[in-house]
Parts: structure tokens; C-alpha cells; sequence
């Protein structure tokens, strides 16, 4: 869901599907899923070209590096992405969203790595402190051109609530005059299976390609 609120109020809402995967378990689903492939043709992929340093084999290396950048201890780290999956060959993320847990398995930062249909790509990496509630809430300034018509001196209110049976993903973006735009992401656990990606590639068939055009269409309309 987007909520402009201007110089023109607009709003927009779209049912889609996100898969959480982590980053060591690909291997393995890419065996397990007769649908799903990672790096290789299928249905439903996730390659590593289309994230990080797109270097094959090393997007956790990625993730890692920045957050010992970030001063972040990496020992026993284990990283899971909200992304949208490549459909029958095809993706457009504008958001993955890394979930980075230490040796303990408790949160220790969230990666937010944003892509425009430019398909130029920054990361911004937010060390994570759970409120009392479970939600993580962290601001930062905005630092690529992303939405069509908002400018550039911004800032963005993240509030997340972090995997379990329920996700979310709410960002506020604001200027010196006051909010500009919320977009949301919110979703429901269903357990991964190959029974559940066919039901996901019925229900949401060309998910991918539905995004852009959708992304387009709605930017029309504002212009």
C-alpha cells in the first residue's frame, strides 16, 4: 500500500507475495523445489545477480561486509530476505529487506536494499533495537531517488515488525514541511512447499511483471 499525501493525494493498493529466505538454506531449497531454482531457470528463483554486489555465491559475504562496516560483531550470523522471487525469469524488487541475527538468534540489524527503475541500487543498514511491543523503529536520511515527484531531502521513518507469523514493513517518508508519503508491506506466514508456490503462481500469476507495469501506470496517473 502507497499513500501520497502531496502536493496531490494518491493512494494505491495491491495484493502480492514476498518469499522469506535464508541465505544458507538455498542450496537446499534449490534441491527440494521442483518450482524453484536459485541461480538456474525455473518458475520461481532467486538469483544472486539480482541482489548485493550480484556476484554469485556472495550475497551473504555482502550483507556480512556491511555490517562490519557498521562496527557489528558477524560471528555465527545467520540472514534471512523478504524479496520478491524472479517469475518465469523476470524481477523487479524495490525493496529487500535483510533480517540479520547474531550467534544467539536475536536481531542485531535490518538491511534495507532499494532499487529504482533505474536499476541503480543503495543499502542502508540500521542497527536494530526491539520496542517493548516486538517492533523495530529507526529513521534515517534518504539518500537515492526512488518515487516519482518527491524530492530528494527526505527522511525515512521505518517502523518493522520482524518475521514470525505476521510481517510488516511501514515507512514513513517526510520533508522540512511534514510527511510526504507512506508505503507499507504487510503479510502473512505460509509455510514454503511446492503445493504453495503453484497455488502462489495462480493467484498471482506475472506477479513480477505486474509491479513494474504498475509502477508506471500509477506514476502516469500522478503526472
Amino acid at each position: 500500500m502507497h499513500q501520497r499525501h502531496r502536493p496531490k493525494k494518491h493512494s494505491l493498493r495491491y495484493k502480492v507475495f514476498t518469499l522469506l529466505v535464508d541465505l544458507d538454506e538455498l542450496p537446499a531449497m534449490d534441491r527440494a523445489l521442483r518450482l524453484f531454482g536459485h541461480n538456474r531457470r525455473a518458475v520461481f528463483g532467486v538469483h544472486d545477480k539480482d541482489h548485493g554486489l550480484g556476484e554469485v555465491g556472495g550475497l551473504k559475504t555482502w550483507v556480512a561486509a556491511h555490517l562490519q562496516e557498521a562496527g557489528l560483531d558477524v560471528t555465527g550470523l545467520r540472514v534471512t530476505m523478504l524479496c520478491y522471487p524472479r517469475i518465469f525469469g523476470y524481477v523487479f524488487n524495490p525493496l529487500n529487506v535483510y533480517f540479520c541475527y547474531d550467534q544467539h538468534d536475536a536481531l542485531m540489524a535490518i538491511l534495507y536494499e532499494v532499487e529504482n527503475t533505474f536499476h541503480e541500487r543503495h543499502t542502508y543498514i540500521i542497527p536494530a533495537e526491539q520496542a517493548v511491543d516486538g517492533s523495530v523503529r529507526h529513521a534515517c536520511a534518504k539518500e537515492m531517488y526512488v518515487s516519482p515527484f518527491v524530492p530528494m531531502k527526505c527522511t525515512y521513518d521505518f517502523r518493522i515488525q520482524p518475521p514470525d507469523e505476521k510481517v510488516l514493513v511501514a515507512i514513513n517518508e517526510r520533508d522540512s514541511q511534514g510527511e510526504l508519503l507512506f508505503a507499507s508491506f504487510a503479510g502473512k506466514r505460509r509455510a514454503l512447499s511446492g503445493n504453495a508456490l503453484l497455488k502462489a503462481l495462480i493467484s498471482y500469476p506475472l506477479m513480477t511483471v505486474k509491479i513494474m507495469g504498475a509502477i508506471h501506470w500509477e506514476a502516469l496517473l500522478l503526472w
